[in-house]
This record gives C-alpha cells, structure tokens and sequence, in this order.
C-alpha cells in the first residue's frame, strides 16, 4: 500500500471513533492534516477572538518545516494510536 493510502486509510478510520479525544489531541491531528495536504503554513494568524481558528492556526504553525511526506508518517502512526486509544 502507497503512503498515500496508508495516510487516506488513516484518516478514515479517525471518523470510526466512538470517544472523543482531548483538544490537544485533535489539534495535532488536525496540524498533521493541513501539514500533509497543504504544506507549511501561509495564511494569515486568525484575529484574538477567534479561539478556535487561533489554536488551530499555531499547532498548525508549529508543523513548519516538515515535509509532506514526513506529515504523513507520522499522521498515520498518530491516527493509529487514537484510533486503538478512542474506538
């Protein structure tokens, strides 16, 4: 199997949760995400009302650097363990 079925594989199988993870966990999930599809960060840092959209934005910031292909390897063993932690 490629890495990019592994990683769509992977982020499949996150919706198959029946608990919810904590906030910190689904914040790298998400950075993971946004890393391996789009790549660093270039947007604009959300405004300090917008919470949600700020916390988002930094963990996302904090993945820069990485690449894609990095992002995914560890989305997939990161997905595993919610996925074995959460189901």
């Amino acid at each position: 199997m490629s890495l990019d079925e592994q990683f769509n594989a992977a982020a499949e199988s996150v919706k198959t949760m029946t608990k919810r993870p904590t906030d910190e966990e689904f914040l790298e999930l998400y950075a993971l995400f946004k890393q391996a599809t789009v790549g660093d960060n270039t947007t604009d840092k959300p405004g300090m009302l917008d919470l949600k959209g700020k916390a988002k934005w930094e963990w996302w910031n904090k993945q820069k650097g990485k690449t894609q292909e990095a992002a995914k390897k560890e989305y997939i063993e990161f997905a595993a363990k919610l996925v074995a932690k959460y189901a």
